[in-house]
């Protein structure tokens, strides 16, 4: 029991730790304000920000729940004369959401590179002038060992 309550724990902490991440990114790059002021509607950042978040825990629960998620394949049990609506419904909702989560990669890939011309000036005013080299790889390393030990040990592998 107490070792199930502390892999819940753990779990919890590090779901938390890697949206944390996901929205410090988002709100170190400006995306969101970035959005509000290029289309004159910054009276609805907050609203904004709410959806972003609301899609993120959303997509967490559809990613970690999926088997409780397919309502369409249930539909599709139920009402076996419509599979081929359901299938068009499908491939539209696919359209829809690949044009907007292509729109908004885009848009994070373009903040995050504006983002990284930042840094020489960041380094220039901080007086971080040698070693510089040696921090970014000692983080692509890290990244490297994580990456490795992710795969070696399957991770990545879901419990079925």
């Amino acid at each position: 029991m107490a070792g199930t309550l502390f892999l819940i724990l753990t779990g919890v902490s590090y779901g938390l730790l890697a949206a944390a991440g996901v929205f410090t990114v988002l709100a170190a790059v400006g995306l969101v304000p970035r959005f509000a002021g290029k289309t004159h509607t910054s009276k609805y950042v907050l609203l904004y920000e709410e959806m972003v978040i609301f899609g993120t825990m959303t997509g967490c629960v559809l990613s970690i729940f999926s088997r409780y998620c397919q309502f369409g394949a249930w539909w599709q049990r139920q009402f076996p004369e419509y599979a081929y609506l359901l299938r068009g419904i499908g491939v539209c909702w696919q359209a829809v959401f690949g044009l907007f989560a292509g729109m908004f990669i885009g848009c994070l890939a373009l903040a995050i590179a504006e983002m990284l011309d930042s840094i020489p000036i960041l380094t220039r005013r901080i007086s971080f002038r040698h070693g510089l080299g040696l921090a970014i790889i000692s983080m692509a390393a890290g990244k490297v060992c994580g990456s490795i030990l992710y795969f070696w040990k399957e991770l990545h592998r879901t419990v079925g």
